[in-house]
């Protein structure tokens, strides 16, 4: 039987596994960690991360089953969150001000970005299917005290965290290297790149 420290390490590495592709959230966090620091980014992390983590504490509940009669809501859900990611793309895009925002964001700005990630990252109901076939492979779905569960769950969290964590700290380290205009310059791209993912998640 598993026990459940190692069970908390592999769910470290899952969290990891799961959160370092880059998507539009990705994107999104590279951009704002850039132009306005560490929590700017961080912020938006915290949110992917918590949604992260419901969903692997639905697979690992064993509510396969719930994500597939989610999934006749998918097509709805997929083109909210792809409108939510093309806007965001043109804001970033049409951002007015060259000037690179302050270091420390504004309170309520980190958590309308955290809000924000949450809702993008639980808009995809499909998510909890991966969480299920990756525990499966991982053999955590053979688990069965919640303790264990909990364990699992809590280091998928933590360790998308660590993972969002690493990236916007080492962007707000460099950013201090880059000008104004380079940030312009990032925001045109960032926004490019989320409505090229806004147009992919509605397919």
């Amino acid at each position: 039987m598993i026990g459940t420290p190692e069970l908390f390490l592999r769910g470290v590495l899952l969290g990891l596994a799961v959160a370092a592709p880059v998507g539009p959230i990705g994107v999104l966090c590279i951009q704002r960690s850039l132009s306005s620091g560490f929590w700017a980014g961080f912020s938006g992390g915290i949110g992917t991360a918590a949604a992260d983590a419901v969903y692997a504490g639905l697979a690992a509940a064993g509510f396969a089953a719930f994500g597939s009669a989610l999934e006749s809501a998918d097509g709805w859900l997929r083109w909210g969150g792809a409108a939510v990611v093309a806007w965001l793309g043109l804001r970033t895009i049409l951002r007015p001000h060259a000037k690179r925002a302050a270091a420390i964001a504004p309170a309520k700005h980190s958590l309308r970005l955290l809000i924000g990630t949450f809702a993008l990252t639980i808009s995809n109901p499909t998510t909890i299917l991966s969480f299920a076939a990756l525990f499966a492979t991982m053999g955590l779905a053979e688990v069965v005290s919640p303790t264990a569960r909990i364990a699992a769950v809590a280091g998928v969290f933590i360790g998308s965290l660590l993972w969002w964590a690493f990236l916007s700290g080492f962007l707000s380290i460099v950013r201090h290297s880059i000008n104004d205009a380079g940030i312009v310059w990032i925001n045109r791209i960032a926004g490019g790149v989320l409505i090229v993912f806004a147009g992919l998640l509605a397919l």
